[in-house]
């Protein structure tokens, strides 16, 4: 007899997340007995554009991060409508769930809500069907895109925190290195580990502080955004990888968070705020000193002409990717696509609120040959739900941080024992 795999309960509770802030974690039990568990991050530097997480908003309790008013959708609302559907169907589901909150951007049963349980259908229903996670969610983002799973997506590091995920002086979010695309997923993070360490040492030898920010890149006091590319380059030499062949800079600017109202763009390596025009110069001579792989929010989120601008001037080098301008939003996206803004999304499932949904967007930008980078949160969670779901949608690279602190290192390790099965599966192939 065919187990049952309707959806029987669901089960919510509240959890810290990597930065002691309350999340939700969902149970999803079907009939037969087989169930899924799925968390979900939040994010600290939080586009405007993104779907909205439901909070508590009392200060007395968490001060006011709480996530009780999310639990009790889970178990109310949300519960009632999808009991009894076959979790099999996750386009079903999650239009139900969507259709159940009414709104743009899930303000009313809250995105945490609604994803924790799109999420955790999917683990039920892999369980039920006994196929890896991720081979499962390849069967689901099939019929959206054609993908046949062939590689583990290539990795890039978080080294040095800066802006809101850092110690507040430096203005750059995040300074990336990222190994050549065509190494194995275990020579890439041996590659992040060991210029990680490196970095530690030379922060040590400088006497800076070495001390971690939320995504587990060093947060040292250094006084300008290149004196950590500096650094980062000053690493890679002592490592026996070379520059530009083996290991590339990337960045991650989150420039939205210093962009000036009345316009202009004030980081500390210049004396005063650059107009946008300047500042798109500034980020072409910065990419002809570094050579940057990947250039992350390097534009305020509505500032969509220099965005333009900048990927005719450096796009054919450089992937210009989208994260806070483009919220993982199929509408903004195909709007980047129109114009020529980026070459490449930041995709985060919290950012849209649904498994069926991200795999939307995912194909939008697939089928128009945007690159895709399957992206952690700075809130993160030790569930390890998006290495599989790279590795399904086969996205060309994952962001989870950097190569430490439990909650990043549990998807690097999560890739490992995925990249060991596909060739365990391969051996098998060739010689059966």
């Amino acid at each position: 007899m065919v187990a049952s795999t309707k959806i029987h309960s669901l089960i919510a509770r509240e959890i810290l997340d990597s930065r002691g802030d309350p999340t939700i974690e969902t149970m999803v039990v079907l009939e037969s007995g087989y169930r899924g568990v799925a968390s979900v991050p939040a994010g600290t530097s939080l586009g405007k554009y993104e779907s909205v997480e439901l909070r508590d908003g009392d200060e007395k309790r968490y001060g006011g991060m709480g996530v009780l008013k999310a639990v009790a959708n889970v178990e109310g609302p949300i519960a009632s409508k999808i009991r009894g559907m076959d979790a099999t169907d996750q386009g079903a589901i999650d239009k139900a769930l969507i259709d159940l909150d009414g709104s743009q951007d899930k303000h009313n049963l809250g995105s945490n809500s609604i994803l924790s349980v799109s999420l955790a259908v999917a683990v039920a229903s892999a369980n039920a069907s006994r196929v890896p996670l991720y081979r499962y969610i390849n069967q689901l983002f099939r019929p959206f895109v054609e993908t046949e799973i062939k590689r583990i997506p290539t990795p890039t590091f978080n080294i040095i925190n800066g802006g809101k995920h850092g110690a507040g002086n430096l203005d750059f979010q995040e300074f990336h290195i990222i190994p050549a695309s065509n190494k194995a997923f275990s020579e890439a993070l041996h590659i992040g580990v060991s210029v990680y360490k490196s970095v530690m040492q030379i922060l040590k030898y400088r006497n800076a502080v070495y001390s971690v920010g939320y995504e587990g890149g060093f947060a040292p006091n250094l006084f300008t955004n290149l004196d950590a590319l500096e650094i980062l380059r000053e690493a890679i030499k002592a490592s026996p990888y070379a520059f530009g062949v083996d290991v590339f800079f990337g960045l991650d600017l989150a420039a939205s968070t210093f962009h000036q109202e009345r316009g202009g763009y004030k980081i500390k390596d210049k004396p005063a705020a650059l107009s946008s025009t300047d500042f798109t110069k500034y980020l072409v001579e910065l990419h002809k000193q570094y050579r940057l792989l990947i250039l992350e929010d390097p534009l305020d989120e509505d500032d969509w002409e220099h965005w333009v601008e900048l990927s005719k001037e450096i796009g054919k080098d450089v992937l210009v990717v989208g994260d806070d301008l483009l919220a993982t939003n199929p509408e903004r996206l195909r709007r980047a696509i129109k114009e020529g803004a980026c070459s490449a999304i930041l995709a985060k499932p919290n950012q849209i609120g649904s498994l069926s949904e991200f795999f939307g967007v995912i194909a939008i930008a697939k089928q128009a040959d945007i690159k895709t980078i399957v992206s952690h949160r700075s809130g993160e969670t030790n569930d390890s739900f998006i290495a599989d779901l790279a590795v399904g949608v086969q996205s060309d690279y994952v962001k989870f941080g950097a190569p430490a602190r439990g909650e990043r290192v549990a998807k690097y390790n999560r890739l490992l024992q995925i990249e060991s099965e596909l060739a365990a599966s391969r051996v098998v192939s060739t010689t059966s």
